[in-house]
């Protein structure tokens, strides 16, 4: 087996597996063997590692460069395999049932004497849990019988990745295969809703709307957040991050800009490169289009991006949050 514990700096490359029946019994196998695997879900692809083995998840830690007290999201393929690793309450099987297989992780309290790797958690006594509405994600995680661990499959605070290309690009030989699913249908990562105490939390907007939960459990409160501690992924300030430096609110681009827009294009533009999140200002397909319109401009040599200001209402929510992340300071 391959040492996890640092990754590989040779010159191989991952191993692209099609997304066939062999090639779903492939990655299986290497899950279960403790290598890490990409694979499409219908948010961004993962990197998926089993989630009881803790050389296994050290192994994600290691080939992201990612902090260590930011937790992992386990997936799982249905709410009946949920049970083995989190605590539900009514709230959580009300969510489940109205929004499962889909975009929505759900923190719930981590059992006691659970098998599931403690760096999963990043030490907490609570767990982050999904069910991926996307077919190969869900052939994946039923042939390796095991929860996978799956962040997003790209190093630490970088662009998320919602193409096979996009991973190969960012993580290269640190990961052992990626299964070759197309692109992405959401394109943003997952809502994230922290259900361990009396109040529900919002730690992370996404395609799953606060208003749609709070229709079946109430209201949902939006969590400040504490980026040295965070309880969920996504929830570091800067975040999401191209190599360029990232401007908010423009209304132009300057000359030595890339420019992020939206809507129909009514404007003098004088930078280098400029790629439209969506022309008829569609929130959706302007949250389908963001992390690869973000790497395409990044590759553009702009010294800087450009954004748009996108409206504050429903996806575009989750849109401002990864944006906001994008542009924050870095460390």
């Amino acid at each position: 087996m391959t040492d996890h514990s640092a990754p590989d700096t040779g010159e191989k490359r991952p191993a692209l597996i099609p997304a066939t029946p062999a090639g779903i019994a492939r990655a299986a196998e290497l899950l279960r063997a403790g290598r890490l695997v990409a694979f499409p879900t219908e948010t961004v692809y993962g990197l998926g590692a089993d989630a009881t083995d803790d050389r296994a998840v050290a192994a994600i830690f290691a080939a992201k460069g990612r902090p260590q007290f930011n937790p992992l999201i386990v997936h799982v393929p249905d709410l009946a395999a949920a049970h083995s690793w989190g605590l539900f309450d009514d709230r959580a099987h009300d969510l489940a049932t109205q929004f499962w297989p889909g975009p929505l992780t759900m923190v719930v309290p981590r059992p006691a004497n659970s098998a599931l790797s403690l760096l999963v958690s990043a030490g907490l006594d609570s767990i982050a849990i999904r069910v991926p509405n996307h077919p190969v994600a869900q052939a994946i995680l039923r042939a390796a019988g095991k929860p996978i661990a799956a962040p997003s499959a790209n190093r630490s605070g970088a662009v998320s990745p919602t193409t096979p290309h996009h991973v190969l690009e960012s993580l290269g030989d640190r990961v052992d295969a990626i299964v070759t699913g197309g692109k992405c249908m959401v394109g943003l990562e997952s809502t994230v809703i922290d259900l361990t105490g009396p109040e529900a939390v919002l730690l992370r907007p996404g395609a799953v709307l606060p208003d749609e939960m709070e229709r079946l459990i109430g209201p949902v409160r939006l969590s400040a957040g504490d980026p040295m501690a965070p309880k969920s992924p996504g929830q570091l300030e800067s975040h999401y991050a191209p190599n360029a430096a990232v401007r908010l609110n423009a209304s132009s681009a300057e000359e030595d800009e890339a420019f992020l827009t939206f809507g129909p294009d009514r404007f003098v533009f004088g930078g280098t490169t400029r790629l439209n999140l969506s022309l008829e200002g569609d929130l959706n397909e302007a949250a389908a289009n963001l992390f690869s319109h973000l790497r395409s401009l990044d590759q553009s040599g702009a010294r800087r991006i450009a954004v748009m200001p996108i409206p504050e209402v429903g996806l575009g929510m989750a849109i401002n949050d990864r944006l906001r992340r994008a542009a924050a300071p870095r460390s």
